[in-house]
């Protein structure tokens, strides 16, 4: 495929995105607003997961313990642990504003995957996979067993917090008036654009080149003086940091974390929306966000399962109807796009520019 073509492409459909984000509000509910925003989240989520394990090929079943590390980040900045007896954390309160606790728990959260890539340089495929899931698993035990720094079980909470921007008096911005929900839109939506930009710059310029060479082959990577140390911890670092950050928005937006805020199943659905989007590609992971989001939803709803025969799944007899249907979906759409939605766009690219040289020849 013609690389200006894609590039121009690439611009174009992401200046119409951008248009698409900011103008979507005018025409949905803040209730629907709200659930975008958690698509927002999500793609962050998955542009580190995409470098990680679709640039880099290692695989991460753990991104959703990054994710909580920055949403305790972010609560413990915010609420502090005062509400347990104690000082606060670390001796220090809470009393930061939510919008600066985002930077320092993506910081804070890429230190812990550059931690953790460190030691998974032993590792590879399957085994990796594992060792990355044991970190979801093991999570939420060490949250509850330092009690006095996370609140356990019980969690921390943030309604009501004057902390947390729009959370009780609306906020002006740019004399519009914006509730909550539509505030907390445009706050997830103005930082995936931006970190989707980031990781555009960085997976096309040399760094993005050396974890292909990675992916592709380990041998030839090193024969071509790619270090394999310095590449996979680096990758971890910013897959981690994107989730950090993904975490603590995640936490602005619930008002609230706890173990279960961030559950083993949420790192499943990351791999899922990754494979879905499409690995190795950014354009198709805003469809994997709005999978992740919506198909839980539709499946539960008339969407989805009305549209399937009583045969395969009987609603109001079958409990697990829901958890059917996403199989169902989820296997469809692997039969019929194995690539992804990415893929379909590159094959896509690739008609319209053979379409374009036949027209000109």
């Amino acid at each position: 495929m013609n690389p200006n073509l894609t590039r121009v492409t690439g611009f174009v459909g992401f200046a119409l995105l951008v248009v698409l984000v900011f103008l979507l509000p005018e025409w949905i509910s803040t209730f629907r607003a709200q659930q975008f925003a958690y698509v927002g989240i999500y793609l962050i989520a998955l542009l580190g997961l995409n470098i990680l394990t679709g640039y880099t090929g290692q695989i991460s079943l753990g991104h959703g313990a990054f994710m909580a590390i920055g949403g305790y980040t972010t609560a413990l900045l915010m609420a502090g642990n005062e509400q347990f007896g104690q000082e606060g954390l670390l001796g220090i309160g809470g009393g930061m504003k939510d919008v600066w606790t985002i930077p320092i728990a993506g910081l804070v959260a890429g230190l812990f995957g550059l931690a953790f890539g460190l030691p998974a340089l032993r590792l590879s495929g399957l085994y990796l996979a594992l060792a990355t899931f044991a970190i979801a698993v093991a999570l939420p035990s060490v949250v509850k067993r330092f009690e006095e720094f996370s609140g356990g079980g019980s969690g921390v909470n943030l309604f009501g917090l004057p902390e947390l921007t729009a959370g009780i008096i609306p906020v002006d911005i740019a004399g519009r008036e914006l509730v909550f929900n539509d505030w907390l839109y445009y706050l997830c939506w103005s930082i995936a654009l931006v970190l989707f930009g980031i990781a555009w710059l960085i997976l096309r310029g040399r760094t993005g080149r050396a974890f292909r060479a990675v992916r592709d082959s380990e041998t030839a990577a090193v024969s071509s003086g790619v270090s394999l140390a310095h590449y996979k911890t680096l990758a971890f670092g910013i897959s981690a940091a994107y989730a950090g950050v993904a975490g603590s928005l995640f936490a602005i937006a619930t008002t609230f974390v706890n173990p279960d805020t961030f559950p083993i199943a949420l790192s499943i659905f990351l791999l899922v929306g990754v494979v879905v989007g499409g690995l190795g590609g950014l354009s198709g992971l805003v469809v994997g966000a709005i999978f992740i989001q919506f198909l839980p939803l539709w499946a539960q709803g008339e969407g989805v399962a009305s549209r399937l025969p009583g045969f395969i799944v009987d609603r109001t007899k079958e409990p697990g109807a829901p958890a059917i249907i996403y199989g169902i979906v989820l296997i469809l759409l692997m039969f019929f796009l194995p690539n992804g939605v990415g893929g379909l766009f590159r094959r896509a690219g690739q008609t319209l520019t053979r379409w374009r040289y036949s027209r000109s020849g």
